[in-house]
Formats: structure tokens, sequence, C-alpha cells
């Protein structure tokens, strides 16, 4: 009994999007972002996307500005268009997000007083 190209190449092609679904799902990854005040907020994003979207949701959330916050992992600052891909990041890893600081003197003078 011969098979029909056709019938093969679709039930291929079947099986390939049911794979392409599968990986899909293993794309997510659930990230858990830490403000300085220890207040928690759970995000569910694709591995891909850039993590702006994560921080200007975050932001609005929080009724703040993304000048006004650092979003950090694993004590390095995140820019925003890198990817939880690119940053190795696993499913219920935590960014903390810290209030960035402005002003401070840079012109320190040190006065040597000798006796």
């Amino acid at each position: 009994m011969s098979s029909d190209p056709q019938q093969t190449q679709s039930a291929q092609a079947t099986t390939q999007g049911t794979e392409e679904k599968k990986s899909d799902s293993g794309e997510h990854i659930n990230l858990k972002v830490v403000g300085s005040d220890h207040n928690e907020v759970f995000f569910k994003i694709k591995r891909s996307t850039q993590l702006k979207k994560l921080m200007e949701a975050y932001c609005e959330r929080q009724g703040k500005n993304i000048t006004q916050l650092r979003f950090l992992y694993d004590g390095e600052r995140i820019q925003p268009n890198q990817t939880p891909h690119e940053l190795d990041m696993e499913d219920g890893d935590a960014i903390d997000v810290m209030v960035e600081q402005v002003g401070g003197d840079n012109n320190f003078t040190m006065i040597n007083n000798t006796l």
C-alpha cells in the first residue's frame, strides 16, 4: 500500500505545529519584581520579550516614571532592551527595584589639618 505524499506532508505539518505549541508554552517565564518596600508584583513574560515591557508595566502599577527606578537582576542593572533569555533568567527568578538616587556632591575637598 502506497501512502499519499500530500497526506504525509500534512501529518508532518500537524506534528510540527503541535511541537511548536508545546515549545511556546515553555517560552513564558514567571518573574517576581520586588520593590524597595519589599512589595512583590508577579509577571508572566515571554523569554524573548524585551524587559522594557515589564519595567513599564511595573512603573505604571506603582505610579512611577521609569527614570525614577533602577531594575537589578543578580545585582546587575537591567537594560530595557535585554530579554530574560539573554540574562539566563529562570522561572520564579526575582528582579529587584531600587529608587534611582540623584544628587550628592562629587566635589569633595579634603582639608589637611596639620599641627
